[in-house]
């Protein structure tokens, strides 16, 4: 009979602190547009934004200092790409630059005097090439069409060079590609820079909208002098767990229909590929969601002004997104990194949904992801727990701990009177 009164009782504050943090969340203004307005804006914006992540016959120009058949013919091929286009062919380097610094041209590919002589004496010769960094597309696509070119005339270059030493073209085929091979990638043929960033963007948003608004309400409840870590009155300092998993439950319940949004509805209006499970994905989604929570939760803690927000904001989202190993790999991060990143479920969030959306593997192929977020909802669940019940202690005793800062600053001879008249200019 016991248990179940307790029970009964725990549900109910639970079901009170649950619905009391819903109408603090609906009734602040500014939590709604980050929730509501950014959670659903957001995903639409990053693709609209990066909708042609696919960009054709860039301009570059081409100063060639060898001018010889050689460089003719590889300027041919690069004309030829689908990636750039030869807009000009400059006298030299100077005149070059001044098309770029006026943006009439996004790449300078330049031919050094010695490029045709190397070739014919059998040496390496080189090639330079000068991409506008103002937009990553440029640089892909500059890279990509003279890679292709230049793999592509160093298996011309050993054919004349292996025939030139007797051998027949079949067997100088044989030798150059002893194995036949056919590049397919079904996915992504155009390499379209959109599906690289948009998976990681998308999980971003989640814990980063969360993280804001749940910041801003307890920013705004600081400065009114509430806190978002007060216990209501009739549980007498008891229940961090109930009040945790109430409010965050509220949290939870609303970003579940956001993240589900984000992460199903958003993909399948751009035509992003999905190739994993629904089941798989939701998942972990809820995995997600649920570290984002008690991640939230915890660092809320450190917000004391509403203003602060804005200012995380501008200074972690990029963060965030460049430690997900989205832009750079993980394996080749600084050790200090790699720890930094563990701070955050985004780092394996977005992983794991890579893993299952794009990458189209199953559950398993997100197995070591979802255990490091299982493990991060633990410890961020019980820091959330030790973070209410710390600051719930001080709200309770805040005349104890003045009297306390009184008592100190008259052995130190202090007189706190005196002081506020001198602040004030009495």
């Amino acid at each position: 009979m016991a248990n179940n009164r307790f029970i009964n009782t725990w549900l109910r504050d639970w079901w009170d602190i649950f619905c009391h943090e819903l109408k603090q969340i609906f009734s602040d203004g500014g939590v709604m547009l980050i929730f509501i307005i950014a959670g659903l804006a957001y995903p639409l914006l990053y693709n609209v934004v990066y909708l042609n992540g696919l960009l054709e016959d860039t301009p570059v120009a081409v100063v060639d200092d060898a001018d010889c058949s050689d460089s003719r013919r590889f300027i041919r091929e690069i004309d030829a790409t689908r990636e750039v286009e030869v807009a000009a062919k400059c006298v030299n380097m100077d005149e070059a630059e001044r098309l770029m610094r006026d943006r009439k041209i996004n790449g300078i590919v330049y031919f050094p005097r010695d490029f045709g002589e190397k070739l014919a004496r059998n040496e390496t010769a080189t090639l330079s090439l000068y991409a506008d960094m103002s937009s990553f597309l440029y640089y892909k696509n500059a890279m990509i069409a003279t890679n292709f070119v230049m793999l592509h005339e160093i298996g011309q270059i050993q054919m004349e060079r292996y025939s030139l030493a007797g051998m027949t073209e079949q067997e100088a085929s044989q030798v150059i590609k002893p194995l036949g091979y056919e590049d397919n990638n079904p996915f992504n043929r155009t390499f379209n820079y959109s599906l690289f960033l948009i998976s990681a963007i998308l999980m971003i948003i989640i814990q980063q909208t969360m993280f804001y608004g749940m910041s801003l309400l307890a920013g705004t409840q600081r400065e009114r002098n509430h806190s978002f870590a007060s216990l209501p009155d009739k549980l007498e300092g008891h229940g961090m767990i109930r009040v945790v998993l109430g409010r965050g439950g509220a949290y939870w319940l609303l970003y579940l229909g956001i993240g589900m949004y984000i992460a199903f509805i958003v993909p399948a209006i751009f035509g992003i590929p999905q190739r994993g499970q629904f089941g798989d994905i939701l998942a972990m989604l809820l995995f997600f969601i649920t570290d984002c929570v008690f991640f939230s939760m915890t660092w809320s803690t450190l917000i004391t002004r509403r203003e602060s927000v804005f200012l995380l904001f501008l200074a972690m989202s990029p963060i965030c997104l460049f430690l997900t190993g989205c832009s750079w790999p993980t394996v080749a991060f600084p050790g200090f990194w790699k720890v930094f990143s563990y701070i955050f479920p985004s780092t394996f969030g977005v992983q794991s949904y890579i893993n299952l959306s794009t990458a189209g593997g199953d559950i398993n192929a997100a197995g070591s992801q979802m255990r490091i977020m299982i493990l991060q909802t633990i410890i961020y669940f019980g820091l959330s727990c030790a973070c209410i019940f710390a600051e719930n202690w001080v709200i309770h005793h805040k005349e104890v701990i003045r009297e306390r800062k009184d008592k100190l600053a008259r052995k130190a001879g202090i007189d706190k009177v005196e002081d506020t008249k001198i602040i004030a200019g009495e």
